[in-house]
């Protein structure tokens, strides 16, 4: 059954393939420190379920050391060169979007079909494996139709990663540091004060609460995937489920986005919000979370107003 055994392992080639970009870079001074960073990414890939709870925390104590000796200077241009890639886009535009939009369209189309093959795909994990085949077929689409060198997808991969940094795993960190959260009983807590300030019986309430407290614990950790595991074990599964009878789908799904929400609007989120103004050398820093928050404040409204009407019919 496809299911993380496909998806691991070919996250875990990408970056091994990053890891000889980075060998094979000359222009970067700390090539060596961070291959080595990109190999330790591959290795959590390829062994994380056999290396056990205390070789997980020693491989991030590892990347954590690494990446701080790794990013003091910045990424060479690599890859192509900012010449080459300003002809290709001169040359084939708005073209050049066409490969990556059969990533989300690949996404959409198996997790819709690939439930029909229920003995092929784990049912679990479908949107990820339609995902991942959607990265491959985006990446021998786009190999196929421009003809680049043979390593130029890694080397222009690798170089964005360098150019993002470490932060570019700082979802999967929030998320795993939400779990803890939650296995350390932080959920109960919270839920304890929400249920001591919510009307008995309100419904509006709840929602208010669930909503409000994963919009705010996500400004404060950086990452909805972290506020949801104690927002969840909370309000959304004692109050809105277990309670009022919410459809659980619908109360995870607007539950995450009104966390998506705080994440349109918190310099915590460093991966979307302050590394793309550093990238664009941007004046002012927090530019990106200024643009965004005439998006985010209606948006948390909708969402929660289509939580309050939909989930409970």
């Amino acid at each position: 059954m496809i299911g993380l055994g496909f998806v691991y392992p070919v996250a875990g080639l990408i970056f091994l393939a990053f890891a000889g970009s980075a060998l094979r870079d000359r222009l970067q001074p700390r090539r060596i420190i961070r291959a080595l960073f990109h190999l330790l990414v591959a290795l959590s890939l390829f062994a994380g379920d056999l290396l056990g709870d205390i070789g997980n925390g020693g491989l991030v104590v590892a990347l954590v050391s690494v990446a701080a000796i790794g990013w003091k200077a910045r990424p060479s241009g690599g890859g192509q060169g900012a010449l080459d890639r300003a002809k290709a886009a001169a040359v084939h535009g708005n073209r050049l979007f066409l490969p990556a939009l059969l990533i989300p369209v690949t996404a959409l189309l198996g997790t819709i079909l690939f439930h029909r093959w229920p003995g092929w795909f784990d049912p679990r994990q479908i949107t990820l494996v339609a995902l991942t085949l959607g990265v491959l077929g985006a990446l021998a689409a786009a190999i196929a139709w421009l003809r680049p060198p043979a390593w130029a997808a890694f080397d222009e991969g690798r170089r964005l990663m360098d150019a993002i940094g470490p932060v570019a795993l700082l979802p999967q960190m929030l998320a795993t540091l939400g779990a803890l959260f939650a296995l350390a009983g932080v959920g109960k807590v919270v839920g304890g004060l929400a249920a001591g300030i919510i009307p008995a019986g309100s419904l509006g309430g709840a929602v208010l609460a669930y909503v409000l407290g994963m919009t705010l614990l996500t400004m404060a950790m950086g990452n909805a995937f972290a506020a949801f595991p104690v927002m969840a074990s909370a309000v959304g599964i004692p109050m809105l489920i277990g309670k009022a009878g919410g459809d659980p789908a619908a109360v995870a799904a607007m539950g995450m986005l009104a966390g998506f929400c705080g994440t349109l609007m918190t310099p915590m989120a460093a991966n979307f919000n302050l590394v793309p103004a550093a990238l664009l050398d941007l004046r002012d820093r927090h530019a990106v979370i200024r643009a965004q928050i005439p998006t985010a404040v209606p948006l948390f409204a909708v969402n929660a107003l289509l939580l309050y009407g939909l989930a409970f019919q």
